[in-house]
């Protein structure tokens, strides 16, 4: 329909030396020296103020956030988001958390608990980048997920490659058929 549903909190570093500085960059010393649970409180908070403005101003739209490894593993993270929502006054189903499958085969046991947690507190969970990583589909069928997102290296050439468009098609139809959402990154016409 063209409707614009949600948006996605990405993290940029602007710096007077370098530009702007991306998340692969930055993400991984964050992660080395401890920092990663402020920035992702920090980008939880952004993205739930915004939310609160949008829907202050009539629009009722999602906002996705991403999560580095050791912040989906942190206990902590269930139990800050709640008090994030409520203070922000934003429902549940409004935030998305997104983790890629590698972290979901880091640790499937411990990762599973952690969706587990985050599904009861009523967000909205997917896997990102999916289809570059190494998740089985029987990890797919049983982890409380609500959406996959087709990584962009299948949909940017599926106009002009069969094996991509095959790939995108049939990507679409299993998650349909599992019941989840499908979200096709890097569209570009």
């Amino acid at each position: 329909t063209g409707r614009i549903i949600g948006a996605e909190a990405l993290a940029r570093w602007h710096t007077p030396e370098f530009g702007i500085v991306g998340p692969a960059e930055f993400v991984p010393i964050a992660e080395q020296t401890g920092l990663i649970t402020p920035l992702t409180s920090f980008v939880l908070d952004a993205a739930l103020r915004q939310a609160r403005a949008w829907k202050d101003a009539g629009l009722e739209l999602s906002v996705a956030v991403n999560l580095s490894a050791r912040s989906f593993l942190d206990t902590q993270l269930a139990v800050e988001i709640p008090r994030l929502l409520a203070r922000w006054g934003v429902e549940a189903e409004l935030l998305e958390l997104e983790i890629t499958e590698s972290m979901l085969m880091t640790d499937p046991a411990r990762a599973e608990a952690t969706l587990d947690r985050l599904s009861q507190i009523g967000l909205t969970l997917s896997v990102d980048d999916f289809g570059t990583g190494y998740s089985s589909l029987a990890n797919l069928k049983r982890l409380p997920v609500d959406v996959i997102k087709i990584d962009k290296s299948f949909v940017i050439e599926m106009a002009v490659d069969a094996s991509d468009a095959a790939i995108v098609r049939s990507t679409i139809e299993l998650a349909h058929n599992l019941g989840l959402r499908v979200v096709a990154e890097g569209v570009e016409s």
